[in-house]
């Protein structure tokens, strides 16, 4: 059974940084890809990225360039660094383990399992 747990969640101000990191127990290393997305208020759950298993990384347009997925496979820790945070990148942020898909045109990252999240808050 696939654990995750988030941490590194927090308050910071827009243009701060943050690192966010996954403790993944060891039945996530058969995971096709790791995530994370974001929920936000009176939003959808949504992608921010992932990161295949050999080691490709995807991001959604938004975070594109300030955000950086990345994994210690030694720790089998997923990590996340979030710098020129805005506003907008607020939410709570989860870890997700899963397969990778191909669905209309497009590789995408299908969670099978979640973590219980962590939030973070940017302020203007």
């Amino acid at each position: 059974q696939v654990q995750l747990v988030e941490s590194g969640g927090g308050s910071v101000q827009a243009g701060g940084s943050l690192r966010l990191s996954c403790a993944a127990s060891e039945a996530a290393s058969d995971s096709d890809c790791m995530a994370w997305f974001r929920k936000a208020p009176g939003k959808e759950r949504g992608l921010v990225a992932y990161r295949t298993r050999g080691g490709l990384t995807t991001y959604t347009d938004s975070v594109e360039g300030r955000f950086a997925i990345s994994k210690e496979n030694t720790k089998n820790i997923l990590y996340l660094e979030m710098s020129s945070l805005k506003p907008e990148d607020s939410g709570m942020y989860y870890c997700a383990a899963g397969r990778t898909l191909f669905s209309s045109g497009t590789w995408r990252c299908d969670p099978a399992s979640w973590g219980q999240g962590t939030q973070v808050t940017v302020s203007s």
